[in-house]
């Protein structure tokens, strides 16, 4: 069993289905009737991850959850299971009762790509398409940037379900269609179902080198699509300025410091957190450490065994010191959050944007594997600490205020305005173009 350190999963698979979404799906990947031999395997999953909840699960009296109960009532779930999907969903139900953001099953790999081609976005209380993959069915059906999405599947999105959703819709119960109620710019309102994109891929991968090495050379291009996505994106929009894109708190501290080298030239920097789902500790503090010119404490670690400091040094003299933006938005989750807070308690910066997931807690990512000649790879994310930061507060279920919330609306999702963007670089005294500041970190979409 690997663990790695999390300060939150950027996946954006991030809060879990309630019992209601995983009973009453429509419209799934054809449903794989369960044998004996996947039901025991349900269940040793189940098994597994429960006794890791209850060794490493942060709070020992799980919110006064009896775990145990929980554990055994799943278990005949499982056995009066009628299909894998379902059996897997169970496992995802009884980690979803504890409530908690960074509590989360990772079931096993499909044997097929799966995407909708489109980006679904809360913004305030309302969902929009963000973005719409060329070529997809979601194009061609005419679904556009600026559509307010009213329903999928019947159910209407908010801040706290749309996640679940996606999390049983692509990752858990995999839909092949979903039926889609939409609001356009303009007021007029449709229904349409969409069919998403799958490519059946193998279910046996060969990491011998016996097929030739394909199998693993295709592993590795997926890596590399996955750092393509993750990378950090920079543009000066004037000799003043430097905007910094920063997808995700997964830097060395090397990477880190070359990027803010670049920013030390300039009087003032934008730091763009939309997006931004967490990741490392250790990535967050050495981004503190360039912007404080003192070493800070972020807040306290609540544990099963107490409480701990969390502090992160600072590169003193050599820190940026000119003006700081930071944006935020409903997906900026984890590090990100802790980060803008920290910098509104220190008034280090202006925040912008939209309120913040409120997804911070603290993290491992555990990884398994069951059987020995066919290994199926399965994992469960696990809190292990709180975080109540200076002022006294988690932001757990919480999120960051910004100190302006600035929500785009349906008119400018669809012309490509970034009306925050366009403030942010106001206040650091630049004038920038609506359309121009959408237009400075194009949407790149994943290979499929």
């Amino acid at each position: 069993m690997n663990r790695r350190t999390l300060c939150i999963s950027a996946s954006l698979i991030v809060s879990l289905c309630c019992g209601y979404l995983f009973a009453q799906q429509n419209q799934s990947a054809p449903q794989q009737k369960i044998s004996k031999e996947d039901r025991e395997r349900a269940r040793a999953m189940l098994g597994t991850i429960a006794d890791d909840v209850r060794k490493h699960y942060y709070d020992p009296k799980f919110h006064g959850l009896d775990w145990s109960a929980t554990v055994q009532a799943t278990q005949q779930a499982i056995d009066n299971a009628t299909s894998l999907n379902r059996a897997l969903s169970e496992i995802a139900a009884a980690l979803d009762k504890l409530n908690d953001s960074h509590v989360f099953f990772v079931p096993p790999p499909r044997p097929f790509t799966h995407e909708f081609g489109w980006r679904l976005e809360m913004i305030g209380d309302h969902c929009f398409v963000t973005q719409v993959r060329p070529q997809s069915d979601v194009e061609a059906k005419g679904i556009k940037r600026g559509d307010e999405v009213l329903a999928l599947n019947g159910f209407q999105p908010a801040r706290d379900s749309l996640p679940k959703m996606m999390y049983v819709f692509n990752l858990l119960r995999p839909q092949t269609a979903l039926h889609v109620a939409l609001r356009s710019p303009d007021g007029q309102t449709r229904e349409i179902d969409v069919a998403a994109a799958m490519r059946q891929r193998k279910k046996v991968v060969d990491l011998t080198g016996g097929t030739g090495g394909n199998d693993l050379w295709d592993l590795v291009r997926q890596g590399e699509n996955i750092a393509h996505q993750g990378r950090a994106r920079w543009l000066e929009p004037s000799g003043d300025l430097m905007v910094l894109k920063f997808p995700g708190f997964d830097f060395t501290d090397t990477q880190i410091n070359d990027m803010m080298n670049k920013a030390r030239k300039r009087k003032a920097l934008i730091i763009d957190l939309r997006g931004n789902g967490g990741g490392s500790e250790d990535t967050l503090k050495a981004l503190i450490g360039e912007v404080l010119d003192h070493e800070v404490k972020l807040g306290d670690r609540i544990t099963r065994d107490g409480k701990k400091s969390l502090d992160a040094k600072s590169r003193g003299h050599n820190a940026f010191s000119g003006k700081l933006v930071v944006l935020v938005d409903n997906e900026s989750a984890s590090a990100a959050e802790l980060f803008a807070h920290l910098m509104q308690i220190e008034k280090r910066a202006t925040v912008l944007g939209d309120q913040s997931a409120g997804k911070v807690m603290r993290a491992k990512e555990y990884s398994y594997k069951y059987g020995m000649d066919t290994i199926i790879f399965y994992g469960a994310s696990i809190t292990e600490s709180d975080i109540i930061m200076t002022d006294g507060k988690s932001l757990e279920k919480n999120g960051v205020i910004p100190d302006e919330l600035i929500l785009p609306t349906a008119a400018d999702l669809a012309a490509g305005r970034d009306p925050v963007m366009v403030r942010a670089a106001e206040i650091c005294g630049v004038k920038m173009n609506p359309e121009a500041a959408g237009a400075l970190f194009p949407y790149d979409w994943p290979s499929l």
